[in-house]
């Protein structure tokens, strides 16, 4: 599978007692969530990370997906290429670098980053329930990485005009407050640097 789409999506980071809170208005229960695991990649000195870009590897069920984030006029452009378990664990234990393809091809000659300097970083899991939400997908996820638990809202959408405005609506009919609300990778980057620094010790 190689293929591009654009993704809007808006997100709000949640406290525990606003996502149950939401779980119980939507009718969600344990049985309708579903993990899912992203492996982050990028260069030693974040290369990817300072355009604005994402690489990740997404495990779901038995399928893995390497996917790069760009960003994009509305939302970002996502790259999507299937991989096999053989070329995830070579990319992981840095065999050789990033493997050949569509995405490779992309750093090279768009963002003039070497695939070959592409080293993994580390993981995070997330618990994972989706449910149709006027005209767009409604995402509540719990996730797990680098010893911290975050709960968030997403709603995906085709319309970023449209999708602001519900999705607002949606916050304050549920009382719940507007944050600014950073993409996985930036809060798993961010928790892996505080480990590093020994900053999440003195908290």
């Amino acid at each position: 599978m190689t293929n591009q789409e654009i993704e809007i999506e808006f997100k709000n980071l949640l406290t525990f007692d606003e996502f149950t809170s939401l779980c119980s208005a939507f009718k969600v229960n344990s049985d309708d969530f579903f993990t899912q695991e992203n492996h982050y990649f990028d260069t030693p000195g974040f290369a990817l990370k300072e355009k604005g870009c994402a690489l990740r590897v997404r495990k779901k069920g038995d399928t893995l997906t390497l996917t790069l984030k760009q960003p994009a006029t509305e939302g970002l452009l996502e790259t999507h290429q299937t991989v096999s378990e053989d070329e995830f664990l070579d990319m992981k234990n840095k065999e050789n670098g990033l493997i050949n393809g569509v995405i490779s091809n992309i750093l090279k000659d768009e963002l003039s980053i070497s695939p070959s300097e592409v080293i993994y970083f580390g993981s995070l899991k997330t618990n994972r329930a989706e449910l149709s939400y006027k005209d767009g997908l409604l995402v509540l996820d719990e996730s797990n990485y680098m010893d911290t638990s975050d709960f968030e809202l997403e709603y995906e959408v085709n319309n970023y005009a449209e999708g602001e405005k519900l999705f607002h609506e949606l916050l304050e009919a549920y009382g719940i407050p507007l944050r600014e609300t950073k993409n996985k990778i930036v809060r798993f980057y961010e928790a892996k640097a505080c480990s590093l620094t020994g900053e999440g010790d003195q908290k």
